[in-house]
């Protein structure tokens, strides 16, 4: 499907479609439609509740986010999820550190509705909010959700791609992609459309951004685990 340089940044959200799935409505790409839902008949067949956390986050969304860690308004965490002390970071530490765990803006994932943070709702312990760090995956309440999402997350055309630390993106066990559908979005989204829009739209950081561009689009967005 070709996709617009103002759908890939997660600009405009015109090439996606509505979907009703469990308790929430989502927008989803129309070629991951039948495989999302799939899934989640199949988990829920071995027991397990599976629900969105996080879907399609358009460029707006993704630059709150941002801003929020370079500004101090939020954490910037290190590779073992501990905060790191905002104030005693350069700009251009601030930048690496924050792309650990959130993407740039324009270049996520989740602006294209093939992509998607999961969780299962019944392991969920009562009053507790899902923090998504790794040790609920790893060695917490979500442990047996993602052995199983492990053993048949491509059965359904789906991959983590963070499955392990490449010196990117830190590893995210509640993340999958529905690998076709991703994977042709990340071919078509180049260094130069990311740089037209952090232009149009700036971002904290930006200069650095800019001067970075092309490593952080080799480190960042490519680099990614079970590549087609």
């Amino acid at each position: 499907m070709k996709m617009t340089p103002e759908q890939l940044c997660g600009v405009t959200s015109d090439h996606l479609i509505e979907l009703l799935f469990g308790q929430k409505t989502f927008l989803v790409h129309p070629a991951v439609q039948q495989d999302l839902l799939a899934l989640k008949d199949a988990a829920a067949q071995a027991g397990f509740n599976l629900n969105i956390a996080s879907g399609f986050r358009d460029f707006e969304r993704q630059r709150s986010i941002w801003n929020n860690k370079m500004s101090g308004a939020s954490a910037i965490l290190d590779s073992d999820s501990q905060p790191l002390d905002n104030e005693k970071l350069s700009e251009q530490e601030k930048v690496m550190a924050i792309l650990r765990w959130s993407a740039l803006p324009g270049a996520s994932r989740h602006h294209w509705g093939c992509d998607f943070d999961v969780f299962d709702r019944a392991s969920l312990p009562h009053g507790v909010t899902l923090q998504l760090e790794p040790w609920e995956y790893l060695q917490g309440h979500q442990t047996q959700f993602y052995l199983w999402l492990k053993r048949n997350l491509t059965r359904f055309g789906f991959f983590f791609p963070y499955a392990e630390d490449l010196g990117g993106v830190a590893p995210e066990p509640w993340h999958i992609s529905h690998q076709i559908t991703a994977q042709d979005c990340l071919n078509q989204l180049t260094a130069e459309q990311l740089r037209f829009r952090l232009r149009l739209s700036p971002i904290l950081g930006h200069q650095v951004v800019l001067d970075n561009l092309e490593n952080i689009y080799t480190q960042f967005i490519t680099n990614i685990s079970g590549e087609l």
